[in-house]
């Protein structure tokens, strides 16, 4: 059986990209997960994530586990009522580092389909405000960002929504 099927089998498909059974089957593949680094433990629901990245290593392809050093430092609006506590840099560091041993009990980081683990920060924190306003904000207009419902819900409560 491969990942593909085994995935369906257990039930972890609901949607795809198309083209993506082929893809697992035509070679080795990369696939990403992120974990929020905002307690220095992950829950219970990182556990199918970490469960599938593993499944995919053990098919030949290569985990790639995302710690967001960087986007932990900023509030998230994707689905949340609520803005992440912020925390100073070096509880984050922590909080990475723990997560990164808890990732080492499930992924194998070494050998021929090694799995990365990798951290945001490392390319967003050299990242200066002008060059993010120049680079990447021009391709993001307020109305698209008003048109995504977790946006929208959170300008239009009396929390509102940080820059």
């Amino acid at each position: 059986m491969g990942l593909y099927e085994e995935l369906a089998w257990r039930g972890l498909i609901h949607d795809e990209t198309e083209g993506v059974k082929d893809a697992l089957a035509a070679g080795t593949v990369r696939a990403y997960i992120g974990f929020d680094p905002t307690a220095d433990s992950l829950h219970v629901g990182s556990l199918v994530q970490l469960v599938t990245l593993r499944r995919l290593q053990a098919h030949g392809h290569v985990p790639v586990a995302l710690v967001g050093g960087a986007t932990g430092m900023i509030g998230d609006p994707s689905g949340k009522s609520k803005e992440r506590n912020l925390l100073d840099a070096e509880a984050l560091n922590r909080n990475v580092e723990a997560i990164r041993a808890q990732i080492a009990r499930f992924l194998d980081f070494d050998g021929e389909n090694a799995a990365l683990l990798v951290n945001n920060l490392d390319w967003l924190g050299p990242l200066s405000m002008i060059d993010f306003l120049r680079d990447v904000g021009k391709h993001f207009t307020v109305n698209n960002m008003l048109a995504k419902e977790s946006v929208r819900r959170r300008v239009q409560s009396e929390q509102g929504i940080s820059y």
